[in-house]
């Protein structure tokens, strides 16, 4: 199952020397209850890869920070920088 992270700050989580796939989704979003099993997939197969999910319920100020303006949408983060950014329900 992917990773349901508690952080101090965002600036913390993306400092891994992994990159980081962040998954940010909402409970009531139809497509992100799709993308969950495809995100735990990748989350078991890459061990290269941290995976977290982020509800953006939860942390509204980090989805208008990174201009998520759809759900799911799943954003690969290099040594802290935005390098992809995905939206919609997508096979593994």
């Amino acid at each position: 199952m992917a990773t349901k992270q508690q952080f101090n700050s965002f600036e913390e989580l993306l400092s891994s020397e992994l990159p980081v796939l962040v998954d940010f989704y909402a409970a009531w979003c139809g497509p992100c209850q799709m993308m969950a099993p495809i995100v735990e997939q990748v989350n078991a197969q890459m061990k290269q890869l941290r995976v977290v999910k982020i509800d953006t319920d939860k942390y509204p100020q980090l989805a208008s920070q990174h201009q998520i303006r759809a759900l799911p949408t799943l954003v690969l983060f290099k040594q802290g920088k935005p390098v992809e950014h995905i939206e919609g329900v997508m096979p593994a």
